[in-house]
């Protein structure tokens, strides 16, 4: 069964409007109505990509990226940071040189 991307989109919406509302009304470091608004507007993306690419073949140009990287997963992100970090300077040494 696929979804209707345009209801889902529909859903992406009131779900950014929700935390933005979350958001602005916070109370506190671990308010729990902004990490539910937060849970509810990655649920609803992940729905409105599927039903988009479902019935265009196209996706967002968005990534999620999961809880589990603050429990050990770091450490690959910190690499890809670093290539990018190490060609940036490559660069900046190369048009010295010139």
């Amino acid at each position: 069964m696929s979804a209707d991307p345009r209801a889902a989109l529909s859903v992406l919406v009131s779900a950014f409007e929700r935390h933005l509302e979350a958001c602005a009304g916070r109370r506190g470091e671990d308010d729990p109505t902004v990490a539910a608004a937060y849970d509810d507007l990655v649920e609803a993306f992940e729905a409105y990509d599927g039903a988009l690419y479902d019935a265009t073949g196209e996706m967002t140009p968005f990534d999620i990226y999961a809880d589990d990287a603050e429990e050990g997963d770091e450490e690959e992100d910190d690499d890809v940071d670093d290539d990018f970090d190490d060609d940036l300077y490559d660069a900046d040494v190369e048009s010295d040189e010139n």
